[in-house]
């Protein structure tokens, strides 16, 4: 009996020892895209406090491979990790930050914040067909002490769809494809106060180029007008915002692009 109690001991140890390895390896399953899930084993319920955003295009021509970044902030905020799932098409890590596990992308270890928020690049490839695909995300907020507590904190992120279209056989202002235009990085990035903000477009079309903070809220626009095929820059001053992560989001015709920009004041 002695030996039994020590073997079952023994056995429920490295149980124990596994699964802290496991999540701080990574984890899957933990979206709400089957409505169940969470980061529970840092604390029971949600936060709100806590900013998770998955940012990118939103339109993809079906088979087309699209960038996309996913942010975190609020929280502890000393160290982080994610779970993100797609209901149809393929997700890929970009460099050796994330990992793919069960299908769906995760951290490889924990990241440490810089700025006020943490970020991981990863691609998503949309199936050969015409349909709407949805990207879900679930990201925790750590005090980087090395256990899960309710000191920790998470949240979802808000869904992000996706579009998938057939290529277009012409081209025009209604149909018009990632290729056709480029919106490029800011400079410099980080910034205090301003930056610039560049795209270049080899067809007409109305463009909207459009600010937003890590909660999704709009905080200005440059640009709502239409402008002919050409090579485009503006200024954005932020002297009015404090600190922090921001995206500004441009769409032309029927595809939008974002991109991420940190303000250090």
């Amino acid at each position: 009996m002695k030996i039994l109690s020590t073997s079952l001991i023994i056995l429920i140890f490295s149980a124990i020892i596994f699964a802290g390895i496991h999540r701080f390896t990574g984890i899957s399953g933990r979206t709400n895209k089957t409505n169940q899930g969470g980061c529970t084993c840092h604390s029971p319920e949600p936060d709100n406090s806590v900013t998770v955003q998955v940012s990118g295009p939103d339109t993809l021509v079906r088979g087309q491979t699209g960038e996309y970044i996913i942010t975190l902030s609020g929280g502890p905020a000393v160290q982080g990790g994610f779970n993100v799932a797609s209901s149809v098409g393929v997700l890929a890590p970009v460099d050796n930050t994330a990992k793919l596990l069960d299908s769906e992308l995760t951290h490889t270890s924990p990241k440490n914040f810089a700025g006020g928020s943490v970020s991981w690049n990863f691609t998503f490839t949309a199936a050969n067909q015409i349909y709407t695909d949805t990207l879900f995300s679930a990201s925790n907020s750590v005090n980087g002490d090395g256990f899960n507590s309710a000191l920790d904190r998470w949240d979802f992120g808000q869904k992000l769809v996706v579009h998938v279209i057939e290529q277009p056989s012409s081209v025009d202002d209604d149909k018009f494809t990632l290729s056709d235009f480029t919106l490029n990085q800011n400079y410099p990035n980080p910034f205090n106060p301003s930056t610039m903000i560049s795209w270049n477009s080899s067809i007409g079309s109305h463009n909207t180029l459009k600010i937003y903070d890590v909660k999704g809220n709009e905080v200005a626009t440059l640009v709502d007008e239409f402008k002919p095929a050409g090579s485009y820059e503006i200024e954005f001053n932020a002297n009015n915002l404090s600190s922090g992560v921001y995206f500004y989001k441009l769409l032309t015709g029927n595809i939008s692009e974002t991109r991420k920009m940190i303000l250090l004041k």
